[in-house]
């Protein structure tokens, strides 16, 4: 096994070099550290890409050259001691020498001496490393989303930057077939799990602090089930009765698709659909695991031959493909990996999904379209070009107690304790 620093430097400059993501890289990664030292590597991944403008701002001009692209290991494992001298308990010494020692053990002992002069540095200079810093530098995020932002929600600017750098909430769907959430929060209470109930998310808990499922009790039984309470608002908009027909797009890995039949046992029928065949053997595993059912398609929603039986549906969500940006906290590869040439594609993407997909919604039913993005060209703007070309859709007013009124529609912040961004409109189908 090897040193967990190593090891997550090695997990950063493959993200940075390849444009992996996260969530793809970090458990193949971590196999190579010990058990008791995983949290630890984790929370050096997670904590480096949250600060890593912030860091590279301040970093660079310490360094006599730029390095390599071959050397972005060492790169990242010196990001990583500054990471931990800056943001964490870990003594400096010990961040200090790990980088060190690290190198190393990358087989690159010409950086050792680099490394240690650089940090020394950092830990002899940290009330005014970051003094002159740009805005965006400051905030830790690059400069193409921090004046997207600043343009989009410049009231909001500062607390949204604020909670898409702390770390995410641990978030619960409690399985109203099972038992209420009031039933669970006392059996959590029992166990010694401190939690409470969401705002806003009629099934939603909020644990104090991440545990592993296997700690939850009955998760595995299917009581309840780990997503983020914004997430969980889509079952209130969609207005679920029996007997209906229900489409679930783009529905990997499954979240969505379990609150929509815990909610209405009574439907005719789910279809999830996704165009990832292996993502779809996820949501058979969560939904094996709630002991639900429903008819799984894997197919470019945007290819209606592929898929489509010509029945139409009564409701259909469409969690729509996006920048992601309301999540940054959950995934902060996104910060490295998003570019502002993406938007563009990601709109037309949506503007397609809509018109495809709104072929297949009866007349009266109800459509919900859902982003975990924050800039309005893949929200409000989206949905108004959809209206304006679309004469048999009406907008449908969400009048909630959360998130902020974006012309009918309801966008929501990240908040610190609280739920991730998210963006729904709700349009129903004219007669």
């Amino acid at each position: 096994m090897k040193c967990p620093r190593v090891v997550a430097a090695r997990c950063l400059a493959n993200i940075e070099q390849e444009g992996s993501s996260l969530s793809r890289v970090l458990a193949r990664y971590e196999q190579d550290v010990e058990p008791s030292q995983r949290s630890l590597y984790r929370e050096l991944c997670y904590g480096s890409l949250r600060y890593y403008w912030k860091l590279d701002a301040a970093l660079k001009p310490f360094f006599s050259k730029a390095l390599k692209a071959k050397d972005s290991d060492v790169k990242m494992l010196i990001y990583l001691g500054a990471y931990q001298l800056f943001y964490t308990r870990i003594p400096a010494h010990a961040a200090i020498n790990s980088s060190v020692e690290g190198c190393r053990s990358l087989g690159k002992k010409w950086a050792s001496g680099m490394a240690n002069a650089i940090l020394r540095r950092c830990q002899r200079e940290q009330d005014s490393i970051f003094a002159a810093l740009s805005a965006d530098a400051d905030a830790a995020f690059p400069a193409w989303l921090f004046d997207a932002l600043k343009q989009a929600w410049p009231e909001q600017l500062e607390d949204l930057l604020a909670a898409s750098n702390a770390h995410p909430p641990f978030c619960l769907r409690v399985n109203a077939l099972q038992q209420s959430r009031e039933d669970y929060l006392t059996i959590l209470a029992k166990t010694d799990i401190a939690a409470q109930a969401c705002a806003f998310a009629d099934l939603g808990i909020r644990l104090e602090q991440a545990c592993s499922v296997d700690k939850l009790p009955s998760f595995h039984d299917g009581h309840v089930s780990v997503q983020d309470e914004a997430a969980q608002l889509c079952t209130q908009l969609l207005e679920l009765s029996a007997g209906m027909r229900v489409l679930d797009a783009c529905a990997a890995p499954g979240g969505k698709t379990g609150a929509i039949l815990e909610c209405e046992p009574q439907l005719a029928e789910v279809v999830a659909l996704d165009i990832d065949e292996q993502r779809l053997a996820r949501i058979q595993d969560n939904l094996d695991r709630l002991e639900l059912s429903a008819t799984l398609i894997s197919a470019d929603a945007a290819d209606m031959d592929a898929w489509w039986d010509g029945i139409q549906f009564d409701r259909i969500l469409l969690d729509a493909p996006c920048s992601a940006t309301g999540v940054i906290r959950r995934n902060p590869d996104i910060k490295l990996n998003r570019l502002a040439t993406d938007i563009g594609p990601l709109v037309e993407l949506q503007a397609k999904l809509l018109g495809t997909l709104w072929q297949s919604l009866k007349p009266n039913g109800i459509f919900v379209y859902a982003t975990c993005s924050l800039l309005p060209a893949e929200n409000e703007a989206q949905i108004a070009a959809f209206l304006a070309n679309h004469s048999d859709a009406e907008l449908v007013p969400i009048n909630a107690n959360w998130g902020v009124d974006r012309e009918g529609c309801r966008q929501l912040f990240p908040q610190i304790d609280g739920h991730d961004g998210f963006f729904y409109a709700k349009i129903r189908k004219k007669l």
